[in-house]
């Protein structure tokens, strides 16, 4: 297959500035760019911007970073508008070789658009997905290709940049089949000596099978970023949308995407999105994830709810990473977490109210007092580096524990630390909370024991 080619694959992905970066289209990017990559080649972002009335430069701005959020790092850029004079000057030609003409329509207004002149003829074409696809054109009549010389509409515009582009793969949703023909016409009639191969992929679909839209979750790039799901995960996860690489495995860097990817595997039938699945591939990746980049992202949920002195934020949530990562899928899980408080016991001691929940069943206050003072004094008598790990901490107190029953020990000792019903095990508490803090909550636990008959 692959001698087929005899001049350097180029691909590109071409979106248009009337909205964000859907997530549809940022993995026909991916696919693109993983096909250039494979191969040598050369990947062109291009901005479809000729639909003046709906294009704005804040869309653009958003394409543009997404993709470089992605790492989709393009050879070549343009701006469909930046090359009308390019459009004008094929325009000329088709008209004079009487293969457009312009043509005065009726309408509210009296206006003149420019036709191209349909042969109506059979085009076949090879998908590289699909296999032969056959269309009547007659059926398409003489259709328009510009409003004006200065205004070239999709089909037209589109044919003269890949060819002046030299694209060798158009790789994009099956929802363009439909398109090809037209531009095969095109192609034709403007004398590109080769057509580009063609590959359509399969469209994204919601669990209903129905096209992947908001009812389905988020579709937007951006509203994915601003969820928390890592960029890692979403690649790996995009690739596998309507594509697999013959085998079991499902983690993949982006440079073993480039190795494996095919068009070949890549699937007729519709891909189902499904957010469960996506965010189990987020917390694999969030398992990997570098210190400063977790650091960064937990932080704005911390500050955004005033939790923790500033000056100790980022060696503490280093320190509660694992803890973290247990409990999300996505960084925005942490909003709810957050603002009920669940890390609130990390930074700063909890305020007890009920102190009936501090006692173990039907353990006497007194017992409970004994055995708090006696874990407070096994950590006094211990240095805090040998505190700042779970496994040593367990084992300083667990044969006491175990000898006077765990629940009537542990129990008291997590929830002076933690003052909540459910918080992690008085081990880890210990471990991530500073020794003289810890001393000071089980004090302040033994004093209002003290004053209180249960």
């Amino acid at each position: 297959m692959f001698n087929f080619f005899k001049k350097k694959v180029i691909t590109r992905i071409a979106p248009s500035p009337t909205g964000v970066l859907h997530f549809g289209t940022a993995r026909t990017a991916l696919f693109n760019y993983l096909y250039a990559k494979k191969f040598g080649g050369k990947f062109i972002l291009r901005i479809e911007d000729t639909d003046k009335e709906r294009s704005t430069k804040e869309f653009e701005q958003n394409i543009l970073e997404n993709m470089e959020w992605l790492g989709f790092k393009h050879d070549a850029f343009y701006r469909q508008s930046e090359r009308e004079e390019i459009y004008k000057t094929y325009l000329e030609k088709l008209i004079k070789a009487d293969k457009a003409y312009i043509s005065k329509e009726e309408g509210g207004e009296r206006t003149e658009v420019i036709r191209f002149r349909n042969p109506n003829k059979k085009i076949t074409f090879t998908d590289l997905i699909r296999g032969d696809i056959t269309f009547d054109t007659t059926e398409l009549g003489d259709f328009v290709i510009a409003k004006s010389m200065s205004e070239p509409l999709y089909h037209l515009a589109v044919v003269v940049d890949d060819y002046e582009m030299g694209v060798t793969h158009i790789i994009r949703g099956e929802d363009g089949i439909s398109n090809t023909p037209r531009q095969i016409l095109i192609q034709e009639a403007i004398g590109a000596k080769k057509t580009p191969q063609y590959a359509h992929l399969p469209l994204i679909l919601g669990k209903d099978r129905s096209k992947m839209s908001k009812r389905h979750g988020p579709t937007s790039m951006t509203s994915f970023r601003e969820k928390g799901y890592l960029k890692g995960a979403l690649i790996n996860y995009l690739a596998l949308l309507g594509w697999n690489p013959g085998d079991e495995r499902e983690i993949f860097s982006v440079d073993e995407l480039v190795k494996e990817f095919s068009i070949e595997r890549v699937s007729k039938s519709g891909a189902i999105f499904d957010e469960e699945r996506l965010n189990w591939y987020n917390r694999e990746y969030l398992r990997k994830i570098d210190n400063t980049v977790f650091v960064e992202s937990v932080k704005k949920y911390f500050e955004k709810f005033q939790v923790a002195d500033e000056k100790l934020l980022a060696e503490q949530i280093v320190a509660l990473k694992n803890i973290i990562i247990e409990r999300i899928n996505i960084f925005d899980d942490l909003t709810d977490l957050v603002a009920a408080g669940e890390f609130d016991y990390f930074f700063e001691a909890p305020e007890i109210s009920d102190i009936s929940k501090i006692i173990w069943k039907e353990t006497p206050v007194v017992e409970t007092i004994k055995h708090l003072s006696n874990v407070s004094e096994l950590i006094k008598k211990t240095d805090r580096e040998k505190l700042k790990n779970a496994d040593d901490v367990k084992n300083l107190i667990w044969n006491y524990a175990s000898e006077n029953g765990k629940g009537n020990v542990l129990w008291p000792l997590r929830y002076s630390l933690s003052g909540k019903d459910k918080s992690p095990d008085p081990f880890v508490l210990i471990s991530l909370i500073e020794k003289e803090d810890c001393l000071s909550r089980i004090e302040t636990t033994i004093k209002k024991l003290n004053g209180v008959t249960i």
